[in-house]
């Protein structure tokens, strides 16, 4: 159904991320920024997509990832973009080896501190946090992707799996390859370059 949904969006011309945003306005009637089961069915039909009520309504979670009732944009742009190509996958991983030094398979505390010094950070300067609960914090945004869902995997450690979720949602709302290629390798120093930047303006 998710294929059928891009494929009828795709003959309407609604390619990349501003054809899409367009798609979605056009369906949010009520222009709250989110579109609850009855703004989404209207818009399957208004793009003649040949499913039942019940057909709409598996849709409708599988593009509602957190579960809330309604789809937001970000749902609906990672929805219809799908998995990040090959390319960008590859990018990712070479991240995350560069990351995992013990090959561990996941990110703790100690392996982004070697790439990361928080010190520069500005609720560290001011005092307002330490740099080990800056960096918790760091590894916590690739978490909260994953854990939409799966709120018990939340242990302060990131997986394979929880990295390249984070960066598939990033992923679909980049068009160009080399954008995301350049994003990935400055914000891991994949060309290992020497930074005399803190953490706070490393990203």
């Amino acid at each position: 159904m998710v294929k059928l949904f891009r494929e009828k969006l795709a003959q309407r011309g609604a390619r990349g991320i501003i054809g899409l945003g367009r798609v979605f306005s056009v369906m949010d009637d009520n222009k709250s920024g989110s579109l609850d089961i009855q703004e989404f069915w209207k818009g399957l039909s208004d793009f003649r997509l040949p499913i039942s009520p019940d057909e709409c309504r598996q849709l409708f979670t599988i593009f509602d990832s957190d579960d809330c009732g309604e789809v937001i944009y970000n749902e609906f742009l990672r929805a219809v973009a799908g998995e990040m190509s090959p390319i960008r996958r590859e990018f990712c991983m070479k991240a995350f080896q560069k990351c995992d030094k013990d090959n561990s398979g996941e990110l703790e505390l100690s392996d982004i501190k070697g790439l990361y010094n928080a010190k520069m950070h500005p609720d560290v300067q001011s005092g307002k946090k330490t740099e080990d609960e800056v960096l918790l914090e760091f590894l916590d945004t690739f978490e909260v992707h994953h854990a939409l869902k799966n709120p018990e995997d939340r242990d302060g450690k990131v997986t394979q799996k929880e990295f390249l979720e984070y960066y598939n949602n990033i992923s679909a709302s980049i068009d160009d390859d080399n954008y995301f290629e350049l994003m990935i390798t400055n914000a891991w120093n994949l060309n290992d370059n020497n930074y005399s930047k803190g953490w706070g303006n490393a990203i």
